[in-house]
């Protein structure tokens, strides 16, 4: 092939190659501006926006939470100012030494300090730390003042739920704490997702928590690569949360609280007409603001660890025998039932036997002859022993049930218990044996198996002196300005002269001279309250206490001695309130549960009448 052939082909093949990757390179250059101009012109919107997004922020305000009232408007829980003090990482260098220059100003616990810095390594420095809140107006003063002195370290001025009567309304109102990854996984309100917001955890804040959060507002801010916020652009407040308003009455309520802070106790307060809770009682209690900033695990183990148990809400949760205020019930049904008399009398010795067994009257030396309203004005054991051997125990527990035990009354709280109605079909379901003749008679004084709330008692009062209403209990009134439903309060169908005489036999308990509560009688007219008093035992008296002599609850430890109750309403005449209250471990009603609810009744009562000059 000659020189100029073989050139010819060469410059062919490199011609092609050239056509090939040059229209190569011209078709990836076309795709390239194609997807330019996609991106550019088409999609510029979109990635103009999420240019935006990266540029704009926009972060969510807590609102206000909604306010807990009672029935006139005082508040029970609200919001308040609260002081704090922050940390930025970055403006205040060596973080540790600058919080031990806060140390001198405001003391910080060790768990304080493990928190802050566990927060600086993980969070940017950048970021602002929350240090210590709820100070008073003179530490933030102060530290306002020494600013220089703290470089990195800020004061800010944050809202705080508050609870203005702290335990005196703890089991009722509730409180609040923060937010758990739980309640995220649970919830899907973008509010939990706030840094540092609460949600109630129990009680009314608990119950009520959607209506109280409110709606959250936001903030437009602008942040520069590292997400450091350089401006805010817009704001936008959120929705405050929705008022709550108890049937409570704070007065009475603190008075209730006053009364009963030194026992390990409860009480109750009830209109007996349509049902309203005037006072919740149950003590010891814990201060709810302490969960609000966050409660020290000191406090914690503290509360946990004492044998009072300060968080159980006894008035709804506390299950305890009744005694002999059960004994207004066993009278009913032995009315109703038409198997017994009131003008019938038993003799009372002190004792009564039953097959091999002997049952003991409270009263050792026993009351000797008694009709039925002496034996519930003198609480005689023997004369309702003798009771129970004629009337069928289901009549008793079918009229318990009527009266409100057994029952589980919602009334907006979380928690609550049933008690125990027993009866031998309860006792085969539960416990699989049968009933014996003998718990017949411990059923009739109030004991065995039977268990009662304080809140039922107050329930059980309430329907007797009404004239066999059956009301029910009322806790929250008005929601966000809406009346709460409620239930009526159609008749029990109890005939009117058994009411009047177990009303008569209440008003000879608290009276007469000889009644067990005469001690704790209003001696004013206009106001005398009708109650009946109940001593429960908590241990097993043997044989040989018996013959030797029963100790008294003076000469045990606390722990041993019988709990006190006393059931009653006002005035006696024209009934209005009704009142339960049980004293662990009192000693007996009529001393330590019978003061308080006569002081209860007559401080209210007092009050109204006032009112009404």
């Amino acid at each position: 092939m000659s020189i100029s052939k073989w050139e010819g082909l060469r410059r062919y093949e490199f011609t092609r190659r050239a056509i090939v990757t040059g229209g190569f390179q011209i078709g990836l250059f076309g795709i390239l501006g194609g997807r330019l101009f996609y991106l550019q012109v088409n999609e510029s919107d979109k990635y103009s926006a999420l240019a935006e997004q990266n540029r704009i922020n926009t972060v969510l305000l807590a609102p206000e939470r909604g306010l807990i009232l009672d029935r006139n408007g005082r508040e029970l829980a609200s919001s308040r100012e609260n002081f704090r003090v922050v940390i930025v990482p970055e403006q205040a260098g060596d973080v540790p030494q600058a919080l031990r220059r806060l140390n001198r100003f405001v003391r910080l616990s060790d768990a304080t300090l493990k928190r802050v810095l566990e927060s600086a390594r993980r969070l940017p420095n950048f970021v602002s730390i929350p240090v210590v809140e709820n100070l008073s107006w003179e530490q933030f003063a102060e530290i306002n003042l020494r600013a220089p002195e703290l470089p990195g370290i800020h004061c800010e001025v944050g809202r705080l739920r508050h609870y203005p009567h702290a335990d005196a309304l703890a089991h009722v109102v509730g409180y609040v704490a923060p937010v758990r990854p739980k309640d995220i996984e649970n919830d899907t309100d973008s509010l939990l997702r706030i840094p540092e917001f609460r949600i109630g955890r129990s009680g009314i804040e608990n119950r009520f928590d959607g209506y109280l959060r409110g709606v959250a507002g936001s903030s437009r801010v602008e942040v520069n690569a590292a997400g450091r916020v350089v401006r805010e652009l817009e704001r936008h407040e959120g929705q405050s949360g929705t008022e709550v308003e108890l049937s409570l009455d704070l007065p009475t309520q603190l008075r209730l609280n006053e009364l009963l802070k030194n026992e390990s106790a409860a009480g109750i307060v009830m209109d007996v007409h349509n049902g309203d809770i005037l006072a919740m009682a149950s003590t010891p209690s814990y201060d709810p603001n302490h969960f609000s900033t966050g409660i020290s695990v000191e406090k914690w183990k503290a509360l946990m660890k004492d044998p009072s148990t300060p968080f159980l809400h006894k008035a709804i949760e506390g299950q305890y025998a009744p005694g002999s205020t059960f004994k207004l019930v066993v009278a009913l049904a032995a009315l109703e039932s038409g198997v017994a008399d009131a003008d019938e009398v038993y003799s009372c010795s002190g004792k009564y036997s039953f097959g091999r067994r002997t049952f003991h009257c409270w009263k050792r030396q026993g009351h000797g002859r008694l009709n039925m309203l002496g034996a519930i004005m003198h609480s005689c054991d023997v004369y309702f022993y003798n009771l129970a051997q004629r009337v069928p125990i289901e009549a008793i527990a079918a009229m318990a049930r009527r009266m409100g035990l057994g029952e589980k009354f919602d009334i907006d709280l979380p928690g609550g218990k049933a008690g125990i109605v027993p009866s031998p079909q309860w006792k085969r379901e539960t416990l699989g044996e049968n009933w014996y003749g003998g718990e017949n008679l411990i059923t009739a004084v109030g004991q065995g198996y039977l268990l009662t709330t304080p809140l039922q008692l107050a329930v059980m009062t309430s329907r007797i002196a009404n004239g066999g209403m059956a009301v029910f209990p009322r806790l929250v009134k008005r929601v966000g300005g809406e009346r709460a439903k409620h239930a009526s309060a159609p008749p029990m169908g109890l005939s009117a002269s058994s009411l009047k005489f177990v009303q008569d036999a209440m008003y000879a308990v608290s009276n007469h001279q000889g009644g067990t509560a005469y001690g704790s009688r209003i001696t004013d007219p206009l106001i005398q309250l009708a109650g009946k008093t109940g001593t429960t035992q908590v241990r097993n008296i043997s044989v040989q206490e018996r013959r030797s002599g029963v100790l008294k609850n003076e000469q045990l430890e606390r722990k041993l001695r019988d709990h006190a109750l006393f059931v009653a309403y006002a005035p006696s005449d024209s009934p209005r309130y009704a009142v339960s209250i049980v004293v662990e471990h009192g000693g007996s009603g009529s001393k330590a549960a019978a003061p308080p609810a006569r002081d209860i009744l007559q401080f209210l009562l007092t009050r109204k009448r006032r009112r009404a000059v």
